[in-house]
């Protein structure tokens, strides 16, 4: 995860960095271009004022023949020529401007020397060139502001086209950052969940009691870590089972000695060997004969339940079709379908399936038992079985009291019997139900009860036609 932040982190840097980059440079950019502005601006202000200081002056000198105007025309010549220079030292000054500058600094100097030369011939041609020479000085300093104005023109214009520019790099590289980063992100939830989705799965398989799936977790170190610790819960409680199925066994054959002297001694009594019984002893003696009867069927069918749980651990799986299947758990049960009138509705598709053979008889089996023991005499079994999307759906009904809402939650648990059956058959073992369930859970499948379609009790179980390779292993 910290890896994934921080590659995700790596392209909003990248963006951020340059976004800072381009603004500053933009930032950077206008504000030499302001300075620029105002110095050039207050420079040609300065050289229109110093041109009006020199023209005044050297009027005033031609008129008064007065040598204090002429030393300040000098004063305000100097300043003029500082100016100029200040202008050809501004940033980024053009070709054009210096080329300006230089043809003022040449009429200012054609300017000194008319002034300078007094005693040179006609004085009213010298005043004419003089006031020629101002004209063009002014001209040239005018030319010089509208070359200023026209650099910083130019210089706005390059300044918006780079804004624009900018605005469309970093849109472009938003839209980038943006799938960068749904991309990483997508790829990194995939690492996390995928792993994440399978520890789930291998949680709610340990909750439901099917610890026969390995447990494999494939991602990051601390997440496989993980997976390793619920694998080594899954060994354990495999282990657990296999000394509770153990602990089963020894009681069971630790009872049925002592449960073996209490069953011949009642049928001792019972036979009269011990003397003739009253009626109340015999009365007595019978209910301690049914008793220890039942008590040797429990007994017997904890050694069955522990057996058969010690025996399917896993599947042996077959090609085989489902009609003769079928077929031969009814024969099983063909007896007492006859002794107690049973009708029998089928509806059966021959559908070829690659599973336990006998497993899957044994699901039939005690679907079939179950349905016997509470149709009524004179009822109906329904069997339907056929495929949909890739599953094999089998249905079997009757037509008994059927599975009230209380006992829907137990009735797929061990040794549960729930209610006595109808019609005085013998109360079960409640293991039937918890097998089917197990043996279908084992193929990836599943089992519910359903209501509405037929009166009694409804069992639909879908099975996958082949099993993935998970369960195959």
């Amino acid at each position: 995860m910290l890896i994934g932040f921080a590659l995700v982190a790596v392209p909003l840097l990248f963006a951020v960095i340059v976004s800072a980059t381009k603004v500053r440079g933009l930032a950077n950019e206008s504000a030499a271009l302001v300075r620029v502005g105002v110095q050039s601006t207050h420079l040609s202000q300065q050289l229109y004022q110093h041109v009006n200081t020199m023209e005044r002056n050297a009027r005033l000198f031609q008129v008064l023949k007065d040598e204090s105007y002429l030393a300040v025309y000098e004063v305000a010549r100097q300043r003029f020529d500082e100016t100029l220079k200040s202008v050809e030292r501004t940033p980024e000054v053009n070709k054009a401007i210096v080329d300006q500058v230089g043809q003022m600094q040449v009429s200012d100097a054609v300017l000194s020397e008319l002034l300078h030369a007094r005693n040179s011939g006609n004085e009213q041609s010298r005043n004419a060139q003089i006031n020629e020479q101002f004209a063009k000085l002014a001209e040239a300093v005018t030319a010089l502001s509208a070359l200023t104005g026209q650099q910083i023109e130019n210089g706005l214009s390059h300044i918006q086209s780079s804004t624009n520019e900018t605005q469309n790099y970093l849109l472009w590289q938003a839209v980038g950052v943006i799938v960068i980063t749904a991309v990483l992100v997508g790829i990194f939830t995939l690492l996390i969940m995928r792993p994440l989705h399978q520890i789930d799965r291998a949680i709610a398989q340990l909750g439901q009691g099917t610890f026969g799936k390995q447990v494999v977790v494939k991602g990051p170190t601390d997440l496989r870590k993980l997976g390793e610790q619920l694998e080594w819960l899954r060994n354990r409680l495999v282990d657990l089972a296999q000394e509770r199925n153990r602990f089963l066994r020894h009681m069971s054959h630790e009872l049925k000695t002592p449960l073996a002297n209490i069953r011949e001694g009642t049928e001792l009594m019972v036979e009269g060997v011990v003397g003739e019984l009253s009626s109340g002893q015999r009365e007595v003696v019978q209910i301690l004969r049914d008793n220890s009867i039942k008590l040797q069927q429990l007994i017997e069918n904890l050694l069955s339940f522990s057996a058969w749980q010690s025996r399917h651990s896993g599947l042996e799986l077959s090609h085989f079709r489902l009609r003769p299947l079928i077929k031969s758990a009814l024969e099983t049960h063909q007896l007492t379908l006859l002794a107690q009138r049973i009708h029998l509705e089928l509806n059966v598709e021959d559908v070829e399936l690659h599973a336990d053979r006998a497993k899957l008889k044994l699901i039939l089996d005690n679907l079939l038992s179950n349905a016997l023991k509470y149709t009524p005499r004179g009822g109906t079994i329904f069997i339907r079985a056929g495929t949909k999307q890739k599953q094999l759906l089998m249905d079997i009904a009757d037509t008994g009291p059927g599975i009230s809402k209380a006992e829907r939650a137990a009735v797929f648990d061990a040794f549960y019997s729930g209610r006595a059956p109808v019609a005085g058959h013998l109360k079960g073992t409640g293991i039937g139900l918890s097998v089917v369930l197990e043996f279908v859970q084992a193929h990836s499948g599943t089992i519910e009860i359903v209501d509405g379609e037929y009166p009694g009790a409804h069992f639909r179980v879908r099975l996958p036609l082949a099993p993935d390779e998970a369960v195959a292993a």
